[in-house]
């Protein structure tokens, strides 16, 4: 058999859900010819439908170094490095393939801008979970500064006196203290409440840049873009919808005044998204 015929034959057993199976075909396509990169994206398919997350990363990495313009190499891997935690270079290789996916006029649906969203959206949590890491340490950090200053202070009124003597001065030192403690928990809640609702709803966000929309426009289709990346698919990759691939050009885009009202009260109420 050649390798494309064990190509082929993996590909009725992906279909099947037969994973070992197409990846011992596919292997074989390899062994037979490790030059086609679509061999190394099959078989990471199957890795991937497996979630063994490494094996993917490994195959998708050389389908790359054979051809680094490969859709699904970038595709494949963005997604299994995002569920090793690596986020920034899952999003590289993402947003690689959605551009790439538009530049070949290759028909993903929403799959890769999906993933992409996905991918900032845990990388802005796993931010979000090391600030709030620190905000716990440092608020620790400054109850225990305040108590030891406490019990600095009542140890110098104390010395060398008796109790009944400093006893209005310790249980001052000991109020103040307290209130402290008390405004400097007060002052993290707020925080806490405010960091409860950090977090961009997807339909915020623009299928092309995944960035909140700043001046959003709806097209004949209903599918609404930030107006900057729109008119720039327009003119860089060709008159179409993104997602529909339904034929459009500039003069059909209207602008979406009820999600620019949306978007707006969000971001009055959520100042730090515009940092998202």
């Amino acid at each position: 058999m050649s390798d494309r015929d064990f190509k082929d034959q993996g590909n009725k057993l992906f279909l099947a859900r037969r994973y070992e199976d197409a990846i011992t075909c596919y292997t074989k396509a390899i062994l037979k010819n490790g030059t086609v990169p679509q061999y190394f994206t099959n078989r990471a398919l199957c890795y991937l439908k497996l979630g063994r997350w490494n094996l993917v990363i490994q195959d998708c990495r050389t389908a790359l170094e054979l051809d680094g313009s490969w859709v699904k190499g970038h595709f494949f891997l963005g997604q299994a490095l995002m569920e090793t935690d690596c986020f920034d270079e899952a999003i590289k290789h993402l947003q690689r393939a959605h551009d790439l996916a538009l530049e070949q006029r290759m028909n993903f649906g929403d799959d890769i801008s999906s993933q992409l969203r996905l991918a900032k959206k845990r990388y802005f949590t796993q931010q979000e979970e090391k600030r709030i890491s620190q905000e716990i340490e440092l608020q620790m950090y400054l109850n225990r500064l305040i108590r030891e200053d406490r019990d600095r202070q009542i140890f110098a009124v104390s010395e060398g006196k008796e109790y009944s003597q400093v006893e209005d001065q310790i249980s001052d030192i000991e109020v103040k203290a307290d209130r402290y403690l008390a405004e400097l928990s007060d002052l993290f809640a707020q925080v806490d409440e405010r960091r409860m609702k950090r977090d961009v709803p997807d339909y915020l966000c623009g299928k092309i840049s995944f960035e909140i929309m700043k001046d959003p426009v709806i097209t004949p289709s209903g599918i609404t873009y930030d107006r900057k990346d729109i008119e720039e698919h327009l003119q860089r990759v060709g008159h179409f919808d993104p997602v529909t691939r339904v034929k459009l050009n500039k003069d059909q885009l209207i602008p979406n005044f009820a999600m620019k009202e949306v978007v707006d009260a969000f971001l009055s109420e959520n100042e730090w998204a515009l940092h998202y």
